[in-house]
């Protein structure tokens, strides 16, 4: 009889990433594009962890709550190709399909210096004097044994599997108040964690079919377990979070345990929807079950000690670390012990997602800033780490925990990996000797980073001046206001905008000197009564898109609204100096945010369209907002226009809404949008990057299929300056998609002047730039496109 005998071979890269979820596939990426050799080791046949085809958790994060705060970098365009290539509508669960794991997977196949390994174990670990030399990796498809050994290693495992064999100091359950102090931690430290999920998918067949409850299945029979308890199936397409099982079964010893048990569950939830439940039989008469899922997702196991330990006091620093490298800005989402074993689900659930509830309020956090440290272990010098296995506490673990986040955080690792390899720093003098170098190449690579500021000296085009051939005007928008969206404007959660809490508006203005002021503000309201209401309305200084504060705020101007019986435009000539209005970021434009009290029996309609970096918000507990309704524009006028989309909004190295719009924005008439950078000497130019507005307002699972983005440059082309005065073609870009492109021109050129001239968007009629970067031949190496 002839066998096959075990194969064993060896490999030596760079960096080796274990784990291929969406921290390890940033980290991977990133670090490749930086020109170091990467290996990534992932368990299953596909990328994605929990966002794959197998679990079927779409990626969410700061979105959901904070308007402008979508996650950009690698994960930014794995979901604009996605979303661009898929013909599934998707769903926070249960919808994704194998288009996202071939998105993911083709982008490791297009990077250099990427090795990819699916269907490999790491079994093992040797640490030397303190380092980690090899993980030894097994392939059962292959029967073949791998032993990787690198110089530097990043454990993205989920589990902590690297950082665990490796002998590193771990933490698993719940931290007691008494420890570090922490609002949500409870009295007495205890060992539970939160549990695993399982998500399921339906279909509509078009005619009533039947579903027979397996005896192996569990029963469900009681209303209130669903309506009193927090699990309101809201949405019968598909699988629910709060189908969740932990305590008392170890979500890592008792994983198979728990993935029958949840089986089991899952059957019953679909039983008793199709079955029991009187409010949803008819609804999902015409529902088969299509799918589900057998890879329960994980939410929480062991977490590595790192040079800095997150708790919830980090997630409520407005200021940010010294040394941040990812953001987060979910909620405190702290799930029940025991999942559907507890009397209750998730604390915002059970209180019937009230957003000005107790549970919410509390909850509610960011954007914070995420520090290095804590993704670098403490115990081996050459160790980082990144998702849901970095340095936090269980509490902290509850935001930062979410993929879109973990994605961010796995782009920070392996850009500090490839930096530290690149200088020879040792990882653990990174957050102090080389952190400037690794922010300003998170903000090249379209990382935002809300608590620091754009200062790469190499960005040629902070030298250079601005122009363009138009500029928008920002004159505030009513609801008769279209823009061309694509079905993203389709989401509204409210029908009527009363004013049950105090709302504010953000309003972008000029200041400075040569600034035209703000003589008049005008809202439309509409009063439901039959005698006139008042209103109180105020001017707010604010600092930034998310500054939510109420009290203490800096009111400028305050007045009464006066508002007869039906709709009208109501104008308050405020007469504003913009002298007293703070400059934002050094630029010519800032913020305004206009609050409006509560007031019975009178509503503020929203604008039709939303308006490039003008949110609104409401007071969701005394004296904090947070965002309204998915990110809209409150119907409101401003006299003058304000000049709020200059051209040198391109150059200041920001790239999205911050302290300002950030954007320069042409004409809506502009017939040839073009926008010019001019070099009072000669610069020799090899690349440039641009970051076009876009996939920055609302969460990913908001978009619909086969979506491209409006505000996108479609085709454009780049031109530079000739020795003779003509203009020289230098790049032509056609059917872009992505809002943040690279691009190493054909050869270096030596010139006095660029010209972007953007020839088609995917439908807004205005072209846009929030950020032009330009760079000489030397400066950007092996990390182009």
């Amino acid at each position: 009889m002839h066998t096959t005998p075990t194969t064993t071979r060896s490999e030596h890269h760079d960096l080796v990433v274990c784990g291929g979820g969406l921290a390890g596939f940033t980290a991977a990426v990133s670090a490749a594009r930086l020109g170091i050799t990467v290996c990534l080791v992932q368990d299953r046949p596909v990328l994605g962890g929990n966002s794959s085809s197998e679990v079927r958790v779409v990626p969410r994060g700061s979105t959901t709550y904070h308007a402008w705060a979508r996650e950009g970098g690698v994960l930014a365009e794995a979901m604009v190709g996605e979303r661009a290539r898929n013909h599934e509508p998707i769903f926070e669960n249960g919808w994704t399909n194998s288009v996202w794991d071939l998105e993911l997977y083709d982008i490791c196949q297009r990077t250099p210096g990427l090795t990819l390994h699916l269907n490999t174990v790491v079994e093992g670990v040797t640490v030397e004097d303190g380092s980690i030399t090899t993980v030894h990796c097994w392939t059962p498809s292959a029967e073949t044994r791998i032993d990787i050994s690198g110089r530097t290693f990043l454990d993205a495992t989920g589990d902590g599997v690297v950082a665990f064999r490796a002998g590193c100091e771990i933490r698993q359950g719940t931290e007691g108040f008494e420890e570090f102090g922490e609002p949500h931690a409870p009295a007495q430290a205890t060992d539970e964690v939160m549990g695993n999920s399982l998500h399921f998918k339906t279909k509509d067949v078009g005619r009533p079919v039947e579903y027979q409850l397996p005896e192996w299945a569990h029963s469900y029979d009681d209303p209130d377990f669903f309506y009193t308890g927090g699990r309101r199936p809201h949405d019968v397409r598909g699988g629910f979070w709060w189908i969740e099982l932990g305590t008392p079964w170890d979500t890592i010893a008792d994983a198979e345990v728990l993935r029958h048990e949840l089986t089991r569950h899952t059957l019953g939830v679909w039983d008793w929807m199709k079955n029991k439940d009187p409010a949803l039989r008819g609804k999902v008469e015409n529902l088969a079950l299509d799918w589900i899922g057998q890879v329960p997702g994980k939410r929480e196991s062991r977490r590595i000690m790192g040079l800095h330990l997150m708790t919830e006091h980090d997630l409520l620093d407005e200021e940010g670390p010294a040394d941040e490298v990812a953001y987060g800005g979910w909620n405190i989402d702290l799930h029940t012990p025991g999942g559907l074993l507890a009397a209750t689900s998730e604390p915002t659930a059970a209180e019937g997602y009230v957003l000005t509830g107790q549970a919410s309020s509390r909850a509610y956090v960011g954007p914070f800033g995420i520090p290095l440290r804590s993704l670098i272990a403490k115990d081996v010098d050459n160790l980082l780490m990144a998702g849901r296995n970095v340095s936090a506490t269980h509490v902290a673990l509850g935001s930062v925990r979410v993929q879109s986040t973990t994605a961010l955080m796995g782009q920070a690792a392996g850009t500090a990996a490839a930096l530290a390899l690149r200088h020879d720093v040792p990882l653990h003098k990174v957050p102090v000797d080389l952190i400037g170098e690794v922010q300003q190449q998170l903000l090249r690579d379209g990382v935002h980073l809300p608590h620091v500021l754009p200062a790469d000296d190499a960005d040629l085009a902070r030298r250079a001046t601005a122009s363009a051939t138009s500029s928008c005007l920002f004159e505030g928008a009513g609801p008769e206001d279209r823009w061309p969206d694509a079905g993203l404007g389709e989401h509204r959660r409210f029908a009527v905008d009363d004013l049950p809490q105090r709302r504010g508006q953000w309003l972008p203005v000029e200041v400075g000197p040569d600034a035209a002021g703000l003589r008049q503000v005008s809202v439309l309201l509409r009063n439901r009564t039959d005698r006139t209401r008042e209103v109180a309305a105020h001017l707010v200084d604010v600092r930034h898109v998310w500054d939510y504060r109420v009290d203490p705020a800096t009111v400028l101007a305050s007045t009464t609204l006066r508002v007869p019986p039906g709709e009208h435009w109501v104008s308050w000539p405020v007469d504003l100096d913009p002298q007293r209005v703070q400059r934002g970021a050094d630029g010519p434009v800032s913020y305004l945010r206009l609050d409006l009290e509560a007031v019975e029996d009178v509503e503020w309609p929203r604008a039709g369209r939303v308006l490039p970096g003008s949110v609104s918000a409401f007071e969701m507990a005394p004296g904090r907002m947070r965002r309204y309704d998915d990110g809209v524009t409150m119907s409101v006028r401003v006299e003058p226009a304000q000049r709020v989309h200059p051209a040198g909004a391109a150059v200041s190295g920001a790239a999205r809404p911050g302290a300002a719009p950030n954007l320069w924005l042409s004409g809506a008439d502009d017939p040839a949008p073009a926008l010019t950078l001019e070099w009072p000497e000669p610069v020799r130019l090899g690349s440039l990057r641009v970051t076009f507005p876009g996939h920055q307002l609302r969460e990913y699972d908001r978009t619909p299929p086969l979506w491209k983005d409006p505000q996108v440059a479609r085709d454009y082309d780049v031109e530079v300056l000739g020795r003779d005065g003509g203009w020289q073609p230098a790049l032509r870009v056609r059917d872009n998609i992505q809002p943040h492109r690279v691009h190493r021109l054909d050869s270096p050129v030596t010139t006095t002047a660029l010209r972007l001239r953007v020839l088609s968007t995917h439908g807004d009629p205005c072209a846009g730039v929030h950020e032009l970067r330009c760079y000489a031949p030397e400066e950007d190496r092996a990390e182009l496109d």
